[in-house]
């Protein structure tokens, strides 16, 4: 018997026993090895505020409406930062793949199925197997770089120092810029400094917009990104930006906007917000970039030593107190980062 990490309501969750599936012909099946807890995604689905729980998403009109929720609990074996072993194969000629490392999403379950190509795409490079769990969390931060466009020696400041910000943070210096690390937590403004941020700042101590046009002759910053999903932030990431610059939103935000005020410097100083998610990557690039391009990026960088990842995996659990992880990053955010589930010490 393997088992999987159910969400049965909101803040509840439990590790329930299911059988081990079995692959077919093209097909692989991966023993997991470690599953990283998403503090966005996955979060919205623990405390209940995900909008897929409260209404219907249409994927041809690409619309949310009235009607059955399109996820309902329970929510069993949400995740997307996996890292798994080629455990079995259900056709004689990949018996090559047996006993790879895999990286890529099946969510928190002790074992999976995927095609055979899948797999092949998504080995693992001579790293740390940990790593992996970065390979997409690494896309959705890479995303967002590209989105941003960011030229040698310009100013770009982030909101946000978690998992997703503190990568961004350390791309934007891999691009030539000077960065400026935005966050209330004192845990998270060291780690960006130790990680090559060249300035931090706390919201809840200065005037960020202020402080960062004094440190750029008052232009303001060419491009902030914005990877908390906080919408103070993302008012305060505007008051940032300069003129008819832009503000790249990578967070995932929950609920109403209430405070944005759009009449202020959104409006007087024509800037544009734009959306980064992971579903697409910007009109210009998708002929080159792709998910599976960012993800393997991210994680080349890291085995190159120019970017620093393992640093940012604060805690390590057994699979089986995922319920204890959980309540960990909802309650104490303040002293966690990337929470990792270990499946190492049990057969699947």
């Amino acid at each position: 018997m393997g088992h999987l990490v159910r969400i049965s309501s909101p803040r509840t969750v439990a590790v329930v026993e299911v059988e081990n599936p079995v692959p077919g012909p093209g097909e692989v099946l991966l023993e997991t090895v470690y599953s990283g807890i998403s503090a966005g995604t996955e979060l919205t689905a623990y405390r209940g505020t995900n909008p897929y729980l409260a209404s219907e998403w249409d994927p041809d009109r690409r619309l949310f409406v009235p009607g059955d929720s399109t996820m309902s609990y329970p929510v069993d074996g949400w995740g997307y930062e996996e890292v798994g072993r080629v455990a079995a194969v259900g056709s004689a000629s990949d018996e090559d793949l047996v006993g790879k490392l895999v990286w890529g999403s099946w969510g928190h379950r002790s074992a999976a199925v995927r095609p055979t190509e899948y797999a092949r795409a998504r080995v693992m490079p001579e790293i740390d197997p940990i790593m992996g769990v970065f390979g997409r969390i690494g896309a959705i931060a890479f995303n967002s770089i590209l989105d941003a466009d960011i030229h040698l020696g310009e100013s770009v400041v982030v909101f946000g120092a978690g998992v997703p910000g503190q990568i961004v943070a350390q791309l934007a210096r891999l691009n030539g810029a000077h960065v400026t690390v935005v966050d209330p937590m004192v845990a998270r403004r060291d780690l960006a400094e130790r990680l090559g941020a060249d300035a931090t700042l706390d919201p809840t101590a200065v005037d960020v917009a202020a402080a960062v046009r004094a440190a750029t002759d008052n232009r303001g910053a060419d491009v902030v990104i914005e990877m908390s999903g906080v919408y103070q932030a993302l008012h305060e990431a505007v008051r940032t930006v300069g003129y008819n610059s832009r503000v790249v939103a990578g967070g995932f935000f929950q609920g109403p906007a209430t405070p944005l005020q759009l009449g202020e410097e959104f409006h007087h100083n024509r800037v544009a917000i734009i959306c980064s998610q992971i579903s697409g990557v910007g009109v210009h690039l998708q002929h080159r970039w792709d998910d599976l391009r960012m993800s393997r990026t991210v994680l080349s960088l890291a085995r190159d030593g120019k970017l620093a990842l393992h640093d940012l995996v604060s805690h390590v659990v057994p699979a089986t107190d995922a319920a204890d992880a959980f309540d960990m990053l909802d309650k104490a955010p303040q002293n966690t980062l990337q929470v990792v589930l270990d499946y190492t010490g049990e057969t699947a």
